[in-house]
């Protein structure tokens, strides 16, 4: 396959350079073995993380490191980075193979390793600020949507606690009221040299995220 570069700048609202680059962003080592978009995909993987963190660092200043690193990791995990690298209609211009026929949605390591590619190569072709640009860009959606990122109160809790004292946090139930169809659950967790923060809710399960979740709060106000 020939790539035409003019119909990739148009698509991707970019300006090339080096044409030669862009080819191997865009050859999977199915076509070449040894001159593939492996190395740009490492390197566009290196880039897009320094302009995501720094932008979630500038984002959330008041968060601690095991918030901000969900949100990250929801921000460039697999699916995330295969979507956005099929929203760039990379599949129209992949250099495959005879293995491969075409590309569809449902190929999320081949599209996420294209995504970081083309990033890759942006970076080298034009540089970091124009390369942070285009990545900006490319997340705006999921940036906006990342202070709606599900954050699991009793791992962060046990992640904080097995950090700070290498041991995890001890929850103990209180009392289990109300009706069986409603029943409302009391547990109660500490982690060392903490006081202990109860939680409710109509589960075991939601009490104890409610009492991490409590705990955690009383860590980040002081």
């Amino acid at each position: 396959m020939k790539l035409n570069i003019t119909k990739l700048e148009k698509t991707l609202n970019i300006k090339i350079h080096n044409k030669s680059l862009f080819v191997e962003a865009l050859t999977h080592k199915s076509a070449n073995q040894i001159n593939n978009n492996e190395k740009l995909e490492f390197l566009g993987d290196r880039v897009i993380g320094l302009v995501l963190s720094t932008k979630l660092f500038n984002l959330y200043p008041n968060e601690d490191e095991g918030v901000l690193d969900k949100r990250f990791a929801k921000l460039v995990n697999r699916k995330t980075c295969s979507l956005i690298g099929w929203s760039m209609r990379l599949k129209d211009f992949i250099i495959f193979g005879d293995k491969y026929k075409k590309l569809s949605i449902k190929d999320e390591k081949i599209l996420s390793d294209l995504c970081e590619s083309i990033i890759g190569a942006i970076y080298i072709d034009s540089g970091y600020e124009y390369a942070k640009n285009f990545i900006l860009k490319k997340w705006k959606k999921d940036i906006s949507l990342s202070d709606k990122t599900i954050l699991d109160s009793k791992t962060d809790l046990q992640e904080y606690s097995l950090k700070k004292y290498k041991k995890l946090p001890t929850y103990k139930f209180s009392s289990a009221t109300g009706p069986r169809h409603k029943p409302l659950f009391k547990i109660s967790v500490s982690i060392l040299g903490s006081k202990t923060f109860l939680g409710k809710g109509n589960s075991k399960q939601e009490a104890e995220q409610d009492a991490a979740k409590n705990l955690l709060s009383n860590i980040r106000k002081k």
